[in-house]
């Protein structure tokens, strides 16, 4: 049978982490380095939906529970996935929430949570995997950032607000691990249809307003931001690097 997009031989046995890797977006990309042969080793809340999703894909996948705002748990998930599927080569900074909220109800309390589920993590992950990368000579770091804030969209103030660090992040990153041949970078989706999102808020006045604001027709499924990662992940991009790479089908 043809297969009708790329396979990248540099990712075949490569260990992979992806972090919220059970649903959305983030079992796509877990589905998409499976299929590059990688070892991929997902860290998830839902112990249902990450243990379908390995059965699914079988032995290229394996996962850890972890609630990512205890950093010591993330740290241990993170330790467990290295002793099953040996150092990361690749890290996918991934899981996130972008629950509505109203910056009047705002709380401390909630800001710092918001911060802890959107932010936190992908630093401490960072933190605890390139230690490796570097004793390898190299690695691929992704963060998924969002074009929420791009487009001045309202609702979720601290959720965009944490998104836009995502790229200060990956520019600092990038910058203090590329001598040692560590690439970093974001991927920015549009409005992507996963299930939680037609779940919550598509109707088909929304959808017509995202198509108005889209140069390309099309609806933006969870496939095309995993096609993107994985692009970046190997040595294809081997001289890409604290940049951002849109997956929005041209939103304005």
């Amino acid at each position: 049978m043809t297969r009708r997009f790329a396979i990248y031989p540099s990712l075949a046995g490569r260990t992979v982490v992806v972090t919220g890797g059970a649903s959305g977006i983030g079992a796509e990309i877990v589905r998409g380095f499976a299929e590059q042969d990688a070892r991929v080793g997902f860290l998830d809340m839902d112990g249902g939906a990450s243990a379908t999703l390995a059965a699914e894909i079988g032995g290229n996948a394996t996962y850890e529970l972890c609630d990512l705002r205890d950093i010591g748990a993330l740290r241990r998930a993170l330790a467990a996935l290295r002793e099953r599927l040996g150092p990361a080569a690749v890290l996918v900074n991934n899981a996130a929430r972008d629950d509505r909220h109203d910056w009047r109800e705002v709380t401390p309390e909630y800001f710092d949570d918001r911060i802890a589920v959107n932010l936190r993590h992908f630093f401490f992950a960072i933190q605890a995997v390139a230690p490796d990368m570097i004793a390898a000579g190299g690695g691929a770091i992704v963060n998924m950032g969002s074009n929420s804030w791009w487009e001045a969209g309202g609702g979720f103030p601290i959720y965009a607000t944490a998104k836009a660090a995502v790229h200060g992040l990956t520019r600092t990153m990038a910058r203090d691990l590329g001598p040692h041949r560590i690439r970093v970078n974001t991927v920015v989706p549009g409005w992507i249809m996963t299930e939680r999102q037609k779940a919550l808020w598509v109707t088909p006045e929304a959808l017509q307003r995202q198509r108005q604001r889209q140069c390309l027709p099309d609806l933006i499924e969870p496939a095309h931001v995993a096609r993107m990662v994985v692009f970046l992940a190997s040595d294809d991009a081997a001289m890409c690097t604290a940049n951002n790479y849109m997956v929005e089908a041209g939103s304005i």
